[in-house]
Protein backbone atom coordinates (compact mmCIF):
# COMPACT_ATOMS: atom_id res chain seq x y z
CA UNK A 1 0.00 0.00 0.00
CA UNK A 2 1.18 3.67 -0.75
CA UNK A 3 0.77 5.92 1.86
CA UNK A 4 0.79 9.55 0.91
CA UNK A 5 0.14 12.58 2.41
CA UNK A 6 -2.02 14.82 0.92
CA UNK A 7 -0.10 17.58 -0.13
CA UNK A 8 2.07 15.37 -2.30
CA UNK A 9 -1.13 13.94 -3.41
CA UNK A 10 -2.66 17.28 -4.65
CA UNK A 11 1.18 17.98 -5.82
CA UNK A 12 1.29 15.40 -7.88
CA UNK A 13 -2.58 15.69 -9.33
CA UNK A 14 -1.72 20.15 -10.02
CA UNK A 15 1.76 18.74 -11.75
CA UNK A 16 -0.62 16.71 -13.89
CA UNK A 17 -3.06 19.28 -15.09
CA UNK A 18 -0.43 22.03 -15.28
CA UNK A 19 1.67 20.13 -18.21
CA UNK A 20 -1.84 18.81 -19.36
CA UNK A 21 -1.99 17.87 -22.69
CA UNK A 22 1.74 16.80 -22.57
CA UNK A 23 2.29 14.22 -19.49
CA UNK A 24 3.63 15.19 -16.26
CA UNK A 25 6.22 13.31 -14.06
CA UNK A 26 9.11 13.32 -11.29
CA UNK A 27 10.03 11.55 -7.95
CA UNK A 28 8.91 11.65 -4.76
CA UNK A 29 12.58 11.13 -2.57
CA UNK A 30 11.88 9.99 0.73
CA UNK A 31 14.86 8.68 3.45
CA UNK A 32 16.78 5.42 2.49
CA UNK A 33 14.96 2.00 3.41
CA UNK A 34 11.78 4.08 4.83
CA UNK A 35 9.37 3.84 2.21
CA UNK A 36 7.74 6.91 3.26
CA UNK A 37 7.52 10.01 0.51
CA UNK A 38 8.49 13.02 1.97
CA UNK A 39 10.33 15.21 -1.04
CA UNK A 40 8.57 16.49 -4.28
CA UNK A 41 10.85 16.95 -7.04
CA UNK A 42 8.79 17.58 -10.41
CA UNK A 43 10.96 16.89 -13.53
CA UNK A 44 10.73 17.86 -16.81
CA UNK A 45 9.26 15.30 -19.48
CA UNK A 46 12.02 15.90 -22.28
CA UNK A 47 9.84 14.30 -24.47
CA UNK A 48 7.05 17.23 -24.17
CA UNK A 49 4.66 14.72 -25.86
CA UNK A 50 0.97 14.17 -24.99
CA UNK A 51 1.63 9.90 -25.59
CA UNK A 52 5.13 9.51 -23.56
CA UNK A 53 7.63 10.91 -20.52
CA UNK A 54 11.30 10.89 -20.81
CA UNK A 55 12.89 11.88 -17.88
CA UNK A 56 16.06 13.89 -19.05
CA UNK A 57 19.40 11.88 -18.35
CA UNK A 58 21.29 15.17 -16.99
CA UNK A 59 18.55 15.91 -14.71
CA UNK A 60 17.65 12.54 -13.48
CA UNK A 61 21.51 12.02 -12.96
CA UNK A 62 21.74 14.91 -11.06
CA UNK A 63 18.95 13.99 -8.64
CA UNK A 64 20.09 10.51 -7.93
CA UNK A 65 23.64 11.85 -7.33
CA UNK A 66 21.20 14.92 -4.54
CA UNK A 67 19.31 11.70 -3.23
CA UNK A 68 22.75 9.47 -2.72
CA UNK A 69 24.04 13.37 -0.61
CA UNK A 70 20.70 13.32 1.83
CA UNK A 71 20.83 9.78 1.80
CA UNK A 72 17.60 9.66 -0.02
CA UNK A 73 15.62 6.65 -2.15
CA UNK A 74 13.00 7.22 -5.33
CA UNK A 75 10.05 5.99 -3.45
CA UNK A 76 7.81 7.24 -5.72
CA UNK A 77 7.76 7.78 -9.50
CA UNK A 78 4.73 9.46 -11.41
CA UNK A 79 3.67 10.51 -14.45
CA UNK A 80 0.36 11.56 -15.91
CA UNK A 81 -1.37 9.79 -18.81
CA UNK A 82 -3.34 12.30 -20.89
CA UNK A 83 -5.21 10.00 -23.32
CA UNK A 84 -5.33 6.77 -22.14
CA UNK A 85 -6.82 5.10 -18.23
CA UNK A 86 -3.79 5.53 -15.42
CA UNK A 87 -2.46 1.77 -15.48
CA UNK A 88 1.03 0.98 -16.87
CA UNK A 89 1.71 0.71 -20.48
CA UNK A 90 4.51 -1.40 -22.00
CA UNK A 91 6.87 1.23 -21.96
CA UNK A 92 5.91 2.18 -18.69
CA UNK A 93 6.84 -1.41 -17.63
CA UNK A 94 10.31 -1.62 -19.18
CA UNK A 95 11.43 1.68 -17.95
CA UNK A 96 10.35 0.21 -14.43
CA UNK A 97 13.98 0.20 -13.00
CA UNK A 98 12.86 0.84 -9.07
CA UNK A 99 11.61 -2.73 -8.11
CA UNK A 100 11.29 -1.02 -4.50
CA UNK A 101 9.31 1.95 -6.17
CA UNK A 102 5.95 2.85 -6.28
CA UNK A 103 4.60 3.57 -9.41
CA UNK A 104 1.77 6.13 -9.55
CA UNK A 105 0.03 7.20 -12.72
CA UNK A 106 -2.39 10.05 -12.98
CA UNK A 107 -4.99 10.16 -15.73
CA UNK A 108 -6.39 13.17 -16.73
CA UNK A 109 -7.75 11.98 -20.46
CA UNK A 110 -11.53 12.86 -20.24
CA UNK A 111 -10.79 16.42 -18.43
CA UNK A 112 -8.90 18.62 -20.36
CA UNK A 113 -6.66 18.56 -17.75
CA UNK A 114 -9.42 20.17 -15.12
CA UNK A 115 -12.12 17.57 -14.30
CA UNK A 116 -11.62 14.25 -12.56
CA UNK A 117 -8.81 12.01 -12.81
CA UNK A 118 -7.62 8.48 -12.17
CA UNK A 119 -4.93 8.32 -9.18
CA UNK A 120 -3.62 4.43 -8.89
CA UNK A 121 -0.31 3.80 -7.65
CA UNK A 122 1.07 0.03 -8.74
CA UNK A 123 4.73 -1.89 -7.99
CA UNK A 124 6.70 -3.08 -11.50
CA UNK A 125 8.80 -5.94 -10.79
CA UNK A 126 10.93 -7.84 -13.03
CA UNK A 127 7.83 -6.84 -15.81
CA UNK A 128 4.78 -7.82 -13.56
CA UNK A 129 2.38 -4.93 -12.87
CA UNK A 130 0.61 -5.45 -9.30
CA UNK A 131 -1.55 -2.67 -8.28
CA UNK A 132 -2.18 -1.37 -4.54
CA UNK A 133 -4.17 0.24 -2.55
CA UNK A 134 -3.61 4.61 -1.76
CA UNK A 135 -3.95 5.46 1.80
CA UNK A 136 -4.04 9.39 1.70
CA UNK A 137 -3.26 11.34 5.15
CA UNK A 138 -3.43 14.60 6.53
CA UNK A 139 -0.60 16.39 5.82
CA UNK A 140 1.55 17.44 9.30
Amino acid sequence: MLTITQALYDRIVAHARADHPDEACGVIAGPAGSGRPERFVPMLNAARSPTFYEFDSTDLLALYREMDDRDEEPVVIYHSHTATEAYPSRTDVSYAGEPGAHYVLVSTADTDGGGPFQFRSFRIVDGEITEEDVRVVPSS
